[in-house]
Order: C-alpha cells, then structure tokens, then sequence
C-alpha cells in the first residue's frame, strides 16, 4: 500500500504520491554531469554495430567531455534556443548529439528517418530547423539529396551536418565557447506524434519533465544503479531518446544502443553485453521469442523486461518470463506525459500486468474523466484517463487550439484513451477516444494516409482504420471506394502508398467498396465499418495476379 493514500480507493482518481521529491533545476546536460561525477569510469554508452570488433565504449567521463564538445561546436552555428532536426537512424552518436543539444540548450527536434519528401518537408517547415543532422540515406531514400532539395525553398534551415562527417563536425568546434546555463523549464525537444487530423503534432517537452520522469519510471520497473539496458526502441520516439536514454543517464547505467531492430542482432547484443534490463513492445518480444537461434544465446543475465505502446497477452508475458527467466513489467503513457504515467510492478500476477495498465508512478496524479462534464467517474466506470504533474507537455508546436482541448488550465492533460481504475488504483484501458492506429507500437493517423489516397486518381473516397493483429497489435486496413470503370488494385494502391508515406503506414489488407455506411448527416461510421470487417460480411479484396 502507498503511504500517501488510503486503499482501497473510493473513487477513480489518483493523488499524487509526493514520497519523492522532483528536482526542479533538473536538465539534460545536470543529467549527465551528475552521472558523470558520480561514476566517472562506468561504461555509459556502447555502440551495439553489428561487427564487435567495429564497437566502441564511452565510459560517462568520455561521454560527458564528447557531449560538451559537440555542445561548443554546436555553439559555433547556433544560438540557445534555436532548433535542429535529427533525421537518422539509432547509433550511439546520435545519443551523445542528444546530450550535446541539452548542454548548449538547443531545442531537439526528432523525425522518423523512414518519412519520404512531403513527410519529411512538414517536419522542416513545422518545426523551423535552424539545423539538420542526417544520415545521408536510409533504407534506400538519398535523404541528403532530398534535405538539400528542400531546403531551398525552407529559409529557417540554415546547415546540414552529416552523422557520416562525425569527427569533422567535432574537430571544428573551439574549446573556448562558453556553455549556457539552461533553464529546466525551458524546451528540449520537439517529439512528432501521431495525430487524429492529418500529419503529426508537435509536441514540446522541457528538461525538467523528460530528465525527472524516467528515473521515476525505471526505478519502479526494477533498474537498479549500474544496470545494463539494451535500447532498440528508435531514438525518434520518446521511448528511446527519454524513457531510454535518459533514464539510463539518471540510473548511472550503461546505454547498447542497437542501430535497429534485428532479433538475431538483438539477441546477441544481450548476450556479450550482459544485458540487464530493456524495453520492447510486443512486437518485438514475438520476434526475439520466435528467433531460430534463441535457445542458443545465454539471457541469463537478463532480470526484468519492460514492454508497453500496445496491449501485452497474458500468454506472451508467461511465454517471455519463461523463456527469459526473467521478471516482466508493463508501461503505459504517451509523448505528451514525456513518456510514462504508469506501470505494473515486477511483482504483479500476469493477469494484471497484460489486463491492466499497472498504477501512476511518483509525483503522478490520475483520475478517470466523464468525457462529457470532466467530473471524476465511479470505481469500474469507464472515462477518459487525464494525467496531471511535473511532467506534462509545454504544448503542441504553433497549436494553441489543440493545446488548450488536450491541456485544461487546471494542468490535467486529456490523454483521449478511455479506461478505468479499481479499488487499489490499477487502470485498464477499454478504448481510445482518438482514432490512432498502433501498429507494432507505431502511431498512425488515420486522416494522413486517408490525405494520400484521395491524391490517387483512381480513389473516389477512402476510410482507413486499425483491424487487430495478433503480432503488431493492429494492422492498417483500407476501405476503398474507387471512380467508376477504374481498375486500380490493392497492390498498386499499396505501392502508391509507400512511395508517398512511411513503409509502415501503407495499408496491408484492403477493401473496394461501393458505398459506406452513413450517418443521418452524411458522415461515415467508421465503427459500422469494422463491426463489418471483424463480424465477416465485409470481405478484403485479394490482389490481383
């Protein structure tokens, strides 16, 4: 039972327990000084690359006098508070840019390196990048060439870095620059979320939220001081570059970054680097349990694995903690919170740590909403969960509007899922209010790729949605309903799709209709339509040959 309140609850709602005091000067860079001057020869950060031989190790005094080097060279071109847009896939130089951004208070943006052009030209224009540092392509997309390109055109970009001319960029910088003292409720990152209306919304975090909360987080999920934790969670998401990384920081541990999501690399990463700790959702817990080579590797030194971002089977934590030999915890939270609000504990039944969403961490209150008058709902009754304390959002980019439906001015922050909370404060998520897809733990916002459809001539209208899955949790479906004598098929609007978006986002399972159901008004009933598709009298269409 917490001290700080009375179980069983009364009521759904959460005060905050304040056993743990927030250090409100907090920032990035006092993150790491800290850790640094603490553990100075502890191993903090590896670069898990898949040649052992090719890995290098920064202890955190190395890691803390990098940082303040990209920090100083950053000065050379930047001003505090100016922005600039990571747009690259993990590496571990991309964490010490990260620490180095917090150091010389610059604002850091993030933006998945999978966006094609138009994604990519949002996130430049939106988040007014005085500066880019890239990969020069990814997966095949010349990202360089179309930065460059479009960069002439975007007067706010004024230099392109290139992570391939690391150690140039370093040697440029002066070690005379004076670092600034940054504020702790000054911005630090801008995280792209996905949104109910289109593209993703800006979100604007501070230091003092992203480098209190993932201690407060990782402490409950079990990290101990030391602890060595596997990041494959990508660095553009609040997973990886906060709850991850900075957590790490504050837990004096050591980062392996791995530069993606491999199982087979993964696995081996576990097993030479004596991983303790790491974080995956279910996705990727399938794919390492279901790896060829996994009754090979040695996980013994694995104690407890975290997963979150998408609801967790009970079987899969039974079929995890078995296999791992492992204890197990889940997470539950959004960009906007700077990452986590709640968890389970190691210690809970799997029933709860899969059916439930756990109990707020510290300093966190919570309480279950009436969607319609905001009062607070009865025990079991279902409403909107709104969060409130030191760690919610500044708020969304250039977006007051949106800012003020999502942060009341009483400072509660309406996440859009619905639940409940029990007696002994345990929540459970029973829908979402918002629209959003999650595929595999990626955000998907229905409305972009719906945008991009419309774009093909052959598509008269088109509703798109999540359909559940049992590996990725859901799957992006397609409702289309093309002009008349059109012959487009599923895989020509599949790959008209990814050329236009992200990989992930393109639809995978389709169906032509001839007319939607409707509202009285006109409007389309998306949940008429996936009563359908899951009932079974809407069949998909096959691809043809």
């Amino acid at each position: 039972m917490e001290k700080t309140r009375a179980l069983p609850l009364t009521t759904s709602y959460w005060p905050a327990d304040r056993s743990y005091q927030i250090e409100n000067d907090l920032t990035v860079g006092k993150l790491l000084e800290r850790a640094a001057a603490q553990a100075p020869d502890r191993v903090a950060l590896v670069d898990g690359l898949r040649d052992p031989a090719a890995r290098r190790r920064w202890t955190y005094a190395e890691l803390l006098e990098e940082a303040r080097s990209v920090a100083r060279t950053l000065l050379d071109r930047f001003e505090p508070g100016e922005r600039i847009l990571i747009l690259a896939p993990n590496s571990a130089r991309w964490v010490v840019l990260q620490l180095g951004a917090g150091l010389a208070g610059l604002v850091l943006a993030t933006a998945n390196p999978a966006y094609q052009e138009r994604e990519i030209e949002y996130v430049l224009r939106k988040s007014a990048a005085a500066g880019v540092f890239l990969a020069d392509e990814y997966r095949g997309h010349d990202l360089l060439a179309t930065v460059t390109r479009l960069a002439k055109d975007i007067p706010s970009v004024r230099t392109i870095l290139r992570f391939s001319e690391w150690e140039d960029f370093l040697a440029a910088g002066r070690p005379d620059v004076e670092l600034p003292v940054v504020d702790a409720a000054s911005p630090a990152q801008i995280q792209y979320t996905g949104g109910t209306t289109g593209f993703p919304k800006g979100v604007l975090l501070h230091h003092r939220g992203i480098c209190n909360t993932p201690n407060l987080v990782l402490t409950q999920c079990g990290m101990e001081l030391g602890d060595v934790w596997l990041n494959a969670m990508p660095l553009f998401h609040v997973g990886g570059c906060v709850t991850a990384c900075l957590g790490i920081v504050a837990r004096q541990g050591t980062h392996v970054v791995a530069p993606e999501f491999e199982p087979g690399l993964v696995l081996e990463l576990m097993e030479s680097e004596r991983v303790n700790m790491g974080l995956f959702v279910p996705t990727m817990l399938i794919r390492l349990l279901d790896h060829p080579r996994f009754a090979e590797r040695d996980m013994s030194s694995v104690h407890t694995l975290v997963s979150g971002a998408a609801p967790v089977p009970a079987e899969l934590i039974r079929r995890t903690k078995a296999a791992f030999g492992c204890s197990f915890t889940n997470i539950y939270g959004q960009t906007e919170v700077s990452g986590v609000v709640t968890t389970t504990r190691v210690d809970d039944t799997p029933e709860d740590q899969s059916e439930t969403i756990g109990r707020p961490v510290k300093q966190v209150e919570i309480k279950i909403a009436d969607p319609v008058d905001g009062s607070i709902v009865p025990l079991g009754v279902e409403g909107e969960i709104c969060g409130r304390g030191h760690q919610m959002m500044i708020g969304y980019l250039d977006d007051p509007e949106t800012t003020r439906l999502t942060l009341d001015e009483e400072g509660w922050l309406h996440t859009g899922d619905l639940g409940s909370m029990d007696e002994r404060g345990y929540l459970r998520i029973t829908g979402r209010l918002k629209d959003m897809i999650i595929r595999g733990g990626e955000n998907i916002s229905p409305r972009e790729v719906e945008d991009v459809l419309f774009e093909h001539p052959d598509v008269a209208e088109a509703v798109v949605l999540g359909i559940p899955d049992d590996e990725l949790g859901e799957v992006v479906a397609a409702v289309v309903r093309t002009v008349p004598s059109s012959t487009v098929t599923p895989s020509d609007l599949q790959q008209y799709c990814r050329n236009k978006i992200a990989r992930f986002k393109a639809p995978s399972v389709w169906f032509f209709v001839d007319a939607y159901p409707t509202t009285a008004a006109g409007k389309i009933q998306k949940f008429a339509l996936r009563d359908s598709i899951m009932g079974g009298s809407l069949a998909p269409t096959a691809p043809k040959a």
